[in-house]
């Protein structure tokens, strides 16, 4: 493909601005709970007793994560990448090579993701998004029925896992409380190279958890992919009764799963995902929620940003918090973070057609430099 046509194909296009909204809405999400489960304190502390001591307001806040945003938003992250690789596939499709396409676009995002586990933040969630797509990327042109049977299939998968044990390794009681201990310690006051091979050794205890959740993942690409291709997420103002039904019954039916047993609380925070994004898909015209799309747009650089940012606030490398912030005074912290990007991203596309990270995807995925800069006649 030469540079010209590569231009063309991945240029802007007609964006759909319900599905940006509903991206930089769901980085709320996904923005407070890496923050106040991963960043405050170590990952593993949630499989402890809780501390008869946190109350007040810090108990509020985290209540209101776990309830609201815990698994939520990553589902619905989940649900939009699935739906990101449908258009893209449908895209591309006039090369006559879209599965080629797609495919170095995925391995481009697996290069990124590795670089973020590895050198920046274990709780990446990149990598398992770019295998995942991989494995997705042969369905993308099957018949609507057989994607809705994929779908099902990974969610009984899914479903299976959590209530049968399946041999997952999985650590003794004993090693939560002796592994958070130890990461309050590295993590505030160990220097990067000590951080560094201690987030490296965690990877083999994380594991299991994204084994357990991948077919989940799964199951949300496929529907994410349903959606573009039924034309419920390409055209929502056509289907507002659809939306309205899936809106209540992912909200009513979702919490109700959620207050039962483990493996009925996978499946209600699924549905809980899948209502709340009916619920945006369905309020998007309002203008006051056009302030999120800018974030949306840009939710690659802005995932990023947050990791460094957020990073050099908690470790020890930078101002050395972790372990000893409140759920409140953090969640305020991740207000003024999520504002600031806001703020900074719609500066950034009144100028520039990409977030400085998805234009070098762009880039880097056709071998050749992406129109970057917005031209004056789309300025007006």
């Amino acid at each position: 493909m030469s540079s010209t046509t590569a231009r063309a194909v991945d240029g802007q296009g007609e964006r759909i601005d319900a599905i940006d909204i509903l991206r930089g809405m769901a980085l709320f999400g996904v923005l407070m709970v890496n923050l106040l489960s991963e960043f405050r304190v170590s990952i593993f502390q949630q499989f402890l007793p809780p501390d008869p001591g946190t109350g007040g307001w810090d108990g509020l806040v985290e209540t209101l994560v776990r309830a609201g945003f815990e698994m939520k938003a990553f589902a619905v992250f989940s649900l939009l990448f699935g739906l990101g690789l449908a258009v893209q596939f449908e895209q591309l499709a006039g090369t006559g090579r879209p599965r080629y396409w797609l495919t170095r676009r995925l391995a481009v995002l697996l290069v990124f993701g590795l670089v973020h586990l590895l050198l920046i933040w274990n709780g990446d969630i990149l990598t398992e998004y770019a295998l995942g797509g991989l494995l997705v990327l042969p369905l993308l042109a099957a018949p609507v029925w057989a994607l809705a049977v994929a779908a099902a299939g990974m969610f009984a998968l899914y479903l299976y896992i959590g209530m049968v044990p399946v041999g997952i390794p999985w650590p003794e009681a004993a090693w939560f409380q002796q592994h958070v201990a130890l990461a309050n310690q590295v993590y505030a006051t160990g220097g990067y190279a000590e951080i560094h091979r201690f987030s490296i050794d965690e990877l083999a205890n994380l594991l299991p958890l994204h084994i357990y959740i991948f077919p989940r993942t799964l199951a949300l690409f496929l529907l994410g992919a349903l959606a573009w291709r039924t034309g419920v997420a390409r055209k929502p103002e056509r289907h507002r009764r659809l939306l309205a039904a899936i809106a209540v019954a992912g909200v009513t039916g979702g919490a109700a799963l959620s207050m039962l047993d483990a493996a009925a609380a996978g499946m209600g925070q699924t549905l809980l995902a899948t209502g709340y994004a009916a619920t945006v898909l369905l309020l998007a015209q309002r203008r006051v929620l056009h302030v999120f799309a800018p974030l949306g747009r840009m939710a690659f650089t802005n995932y990023i940003a947050q990791s460094l940012i957020f990073g050099y606030i908690f470790f020890g490398y930078g101002l050395g918090q972790f372990g000893r912030l409140g759920a409140a005074p953090v969640f305020l912290l991740g207000l003024g973070v999520y504002a600031a990007q806001m703020a900074a991203s719609a500066w950034w596309l009144r100028h520039y057609r990409y977030g400085p990270l998805e234009w070098l995807w762009r880039t880097l995925m056709y071998g050749a430099a992406q129109p970057m800069r917005v031209a004056s006649r789309e300025k007006d």
